[in-house]
């Protein structure tokens, strides 16, 4: 049974009278509702407050979280709100039965006060998820993740198209970089590596090669951000991300597709899928090129890096759409043209 503890209705001349900029009121006091905190307080966003945390037990009022700390109990829902001029709440509670002031919420929610879920909330403002503390049944219900044939079908020859009038525009160029990589450093042009591709098919991945030929003597390792395995050119190379384009052709093949999260070795999946949850959901889609990942989030070399980066690639796959897809494109463009390097 849910706790009513809204018995009074807002006062709609003060709501009327609240100061400008978003004034934030956390429900809950668990792990993610400081996870939240901390995130919206280190964006230092113009405008945006955060006034507190409510705890169901009255005890905790005035204990310190993240400063702020514990502002009131549920039951003090109604004052503080009106006390602190709230405009918008985030629900962020570990175990909502029993424990929801229902009928404040909904009064509140009806005069103009938001009410959002916690997650969504942080998904807004880090365009990440966060997966730690998200429940599989919230991923099960979540209105994201749809593939409707429509999109996956415009998706695909969007791929082929582009894909196609770049092997014949950076062909050219592709033969250029071939014959300096030939002065350079001893060698092959192409370099292939098996990847796991959609569904954790393995595939094999074309890239010209930017590393010496005995980079990897001593076994698998992450690439670095300033790698000393990388030759003189492959570093113009890795910067331009012109060692990516042979992937134009794992495009043509239906192996990849633009935009997804990037593939990753055999040896790196069987390791991340047991330490980082939901990893294999990211097999569920064309691996990319480029993707939502690589244009927020430096570059990955640790465990740690890649946990932050599935983050990244389960919003991709929970928002999915073509307009996102441009915008990750022309993201990556701006990337290439500045010289920012590949992640």
């Amino acid at each position: 049974m849910q706790m009513d503890v809204g018995i009074r209705r807002p006062s709609t001349t003060n709501i009327g009278l609240r100061r400008h900029g978003t004034r934030l009121l956390i429900l809950g006091t668990g792990e993610f509702a400081k996870e939240l905190a901390q995130v919206l307080l280190a964006k230092r966003k113009p405008g945006y407050k955060v006034i507190g945390f409510l705890d169901r037990d009255p005890k905790r009022v005035g204990e310190p979280l993240v400063n702020p700390g514990i502002i009131g109990a549920y039951t003090d829902l109604f004052e503080i709100v009106e006390r602190h001029s709230v405009t918008k709440i985030a629900i962020c509670l570990d175990d909502r039965r029993g424990e929801m002031p229902v009928e404040t919420l909904l009064d509140f929610k009806a005069i103009g006060i938001e009410v959002v879920e916690g997650h969504a909330l942080y998904e807004q403002e880090t365009g990440r998820m966060s997966i730690d503390l998200v429940k599989p049944s919230a991923l099960i219900f979540s209105a994201g993740f749809r593939r409707r044939a429509m999109l996956m079908g415009l998706k695909r020859t969007m791929d082929c198209l582009i894909a196609l009038l770049g092997l014949l525009v950076l062909g050219p160029l592709v033969a250029v970089v071939a014959l300096l990589l030939k002065f350079d450093s001893p060698g092959p042009v192409f370099y292939k590596q098996t990847r796991v591709g959609r569904m954790g098919v393995p595939f094999t991945l074309w890239k010209i090669r930017s590393m010496h030929t005995a980079a990897e003597e001593s076994g698998v390792q992450w690439a670095a951000q300033d790698d000393p395995r990388i030759t003189r050119l492959g570093r113009w190379l890795r910067r331009w991300r012109l060692d990516e384009l042979p992937q134009l052709i794992n495009v043509l093949k239906g192996e990849m597709s633009l935009v997804g999260p990037r593939p990753e070795r055999p040896a790196f999946v069987k390791k991340l899928r047991g330490a980082i949850p939901y990893y294999d959901l990211r097999h569920t889609l064309r691996p990319g090129i480029t993707g939502w990942a690589q244009i927020k989030f430096r570059y990955g070399a640790s465990i740690q890096d890649a946990h932050v980066k599935l983050q990244y690639d389960l919003y991709y796959l929970k928002n999915l759409s073509l307009a996102l897809d441009f915008r990750i494109l022309l993201k990556t463009i701006r990337v290439v043209l500045l010289g920012a390097g590949a992640r």
